[in-house]
């Protein structure tokens, strides 16, 4: 039975998650940094850490957004094939949900129109959305804005299968090793490993967006993920890239099938507010 949903419900959620995502922590990122900040060790670091701490409480007590960088904004759509949008395109609705969140919410505008003309579009859109259709009669709407620090800091490495899991290991410490203080930490890392080119990279994108305390649900992935958390945080950067042992909360590993000549793996850092915000309608 097909299910009718309003586009104009789209675009307010989309408004509300702009707002809510830059300037609230999401739960599980909070759990980590208070994890975080009990454990570490370096005199430095946990300074630090509690400096993360106090803005949040400050963002959140005087409703200014968590980071000055409030990003481009990424849309992840899962759409059951049961419904029927009505009152206006879904992209539009998507956009000017964006449009709202970044203005209404005094959110900087950090997009430009056109990546060497470099005229900013003033209300931060377009934002980078995803599609995909699934079964039944909801809508998945997640949306992750995507400082540039961090951004800038991210990498692909196209493998040969030779390279094996010992070369995905590697690049993933080379991504981190490189982007150092540039990229915030504690950082969040999402592996995309698989498929082609650009699939791989959407599959980092979308690690990021996996709460840090839910591990892959393959019993090997998981087994990497906790095994590249260990090795990269043992290289010492820390918070702020001032040294410690906390230079990342979570390493998040999707996977895809690839062809037998290939072994993609892209890795995509967030910084360590890595927001994200799901609802359903």
């Amino acid at each position: 039975m097909i299910r009718t949903i309003a586009v104009e419900e789209v675009t307010r959620n989309i408004r509300e998650m702009c707002i809510e995502a830059n300037y609230y922590l999401s739960g599980d990122m909070k759990a980590a940094l208070d994890d975080a900040a009990r454990a570490e060790q370096a005199p430095l670091g946990k300074k630090i850490l509690g400096q993360l701490q106090e803005n949040l409480k400050i963002a959140g007590e005087e409703m200014i957004p968590i980071c000055q960088d409030t990003g481009m904004a990424v849309v992840f759509a899962e759409i059951g094939q049961d419904v029927h949008f009505e009152g206006g395109f879904l992209e539009d609705a998507i956009q000017e949900g964006v449009r709202q969140g970044y203005t209404e919410g005094f959110l900087r505008k950090s997009v430009v129109g056109d990546p060497l003309l470099r005229e900013n579009t003033r209300d931060n859109t377009p934002a980078v959305i995803h599609y995909q259709i699934t079964g039944g009669d909801k809508v998945t709407l997640t949306l992750a804005p995507k400082g540039f620090g961090s951004e800038n800091m991210s990498r692909i490495f196209m493998l040969k299968p030779a390279d094996g899991i010992e070369g995905v290991k590697d690049a993933i410490l080379t991504a981190v090793r490189d982007a150092g203080p540039n990229a915030c930490p504690p950082m969040v890392v999402g592996v995309g490993i698989g498929g082609t080119f650009e699939k791989c990279a959407l599959l980092a994108k979308q690690a990021l967006a996996r709460p840090v305390n839910e591990p892959s649900a393959l019993p090997h992935i998981r087994e990497l993920e906790q095994e590249m958390l260990d090795k990269i945080n043992a290289l010492g950067i820390g918070p702020g890239g001032l040294g410690g042992s906390t230079t990342a909360f979570a390493v998040n590993i999707n996977t895809y099938a690839t062809h037998i000549a290939g072994l993609p793996v892209a890795v995509n850092i967030c910084c360590h507010v890595n927001r994200h915000v799901v609802r359903e309608l």
